[in-house]
């Protein structure tokens, strides 16, 4: 057997649904990128604009070929319905168990040692998961793991796109895979339709700042107000535009067990989320990425959400956020009052 297959049979042992292997040269979609951030479509996420990301090797210098991997996560279909009679918030499905930023490194540190056994002498290396400055997607595709689609998503045929990316940058040689060539999306724009916000663009790319992903997560500030009736009742992440990919719909749906869901993190009881204090929201969320977003951050979703909702039943909750001691809940706890008393107005 050879050292590649070796490695890729190690890699799927250790949990991951996927492993390809590519060369380190520039990835090709590095002057679409530079275009992207010119035009600020980043937002706030000013990490992305790290030079690095034009060249691997600026990464790792010894770098001769990187190893590419990916790890499955639920299908966010497969939630099961709050039917309680308070109303109820969506979490995105990566989201539902253990942070992948705690349970992917352990793998990759273990996988990079049985490369070192392998060979028989310690290999320059070093790893990331979303972390480092590298263009996954342009990484995985280059290394046979499927195509970026219209939604920005890689897409493998098998698997479909609800998986996570993981890259280990070696100082050896390992036999590169051919590189996913075909665009497999057609003329189908069902992604482009369903997104709330129209962040979809046509080239490919999206404007993170009307993302809901990115609003309520990577976004520290208020949300836009315009933007806020579109967030539905989502307060942390979104899955919309994997979830009406038809590649997802025929997909293999296991997952990696390591984020199977928390009880009642799918659709939580967002009259009881508002409530939290900080001890609380910390204890919940302990090794969960939604802790990722802070009290402030995800308080602030579930007062959107709950004005949203249109249900009178939230206002006592409401009324008390508008209390609360970080300004940024307050605001959109008053905002979310004034969305549940005019529908109640025109109602009457």
């Amino acid at each position: 057997m050879s050292l590649t297959q070796a490695v890729k049979n190690e890699a799927r042992r250790l949990g991951f649904s996927l492993a390809g292997v590519t060369t380190p040269e520039s990835p090709p979609h590095w002057p679409a990128y530079e275009h992207w951030l010119s035009m600020g479509r980043h937002g706030s996420m000013d990490y992305l604009a790290d030079p690095r990301r034009a060249d691997p090797r600026l990464v790792l210098s010894e770098c001769r070929s990187i190893l590419v991997l990916a790890v499955s996560y639920p299908d966010p279909e497969s939630a099961a319905q709050n039917k309680g009679p308070r109303p109820a918030g969506r979490v995105a499905a990566y989201a539902w168990g253990r942070d992948y930023h705690l349970v992917l490194p352990k793998r990759l540190k273990t996988l990079a040692s049985f490369i070192e056994t392998q060979v028989g002498s310690p290999v320059p290396h070093c790893w990331y998961t979303d972390t480092g400055p590298l263009l996954e997607r342009d990484l995985a595709q280059r290394a046979g793991l499927g195509w970026i689609g219209k939604n920005t998503c890689l897409i493998h045929p098998k698997i479909g796109s609800y998986f996570l990316l993981a890259e280990i940058l070696l100082g050896i040689e390992l036999e590169p895979d051919v590189p996913f060539s075909a665009d497999r999306c057609g003329r189908c724009t069902r992604c482009i339709t369903a997104c709330p916000t129209g962040c979809i663009l046509p080239d490919r790319t999206l404007d993170a700042r009307r993302c809901l992903s990115y609003l309520t997560i990577e976004n520290k500030n208020e949300i836009p107000p315009d933007l806020r009736p579109q967030l539905g009742n989502r307060v942390f992440g979104c899955d919309i535009c994997q979830q009406v990919c038809p590649w997802n719909r025929f997909a293999n749906q296991e997952h990696d067990p390591a984020f199977n869901a928390r009880p009642g993190l799918p659709n939580p009881d967002l009259v009881a989320e508002l409530a939290l204090r900080p001890q609380e929201f910390n204890r919940k969320f302990k090794d969960n990425p939604v802790l990722r977003s802070k009290r402030r951050g995800y308080l602030r979703n579930v007062a959107v959400a709950l004005g949203n909702s249109g249900q009178p039943a939230a206002l006592p909750a409401l009324e008390r956020a508008v209390q609360d001691n970080e300004p940024l809940i307050r605001e959109h706890a008053v905002w979310a009052l004034e969305q549940i008393r005019k529908d109640k107005r025109n109602q009457e």
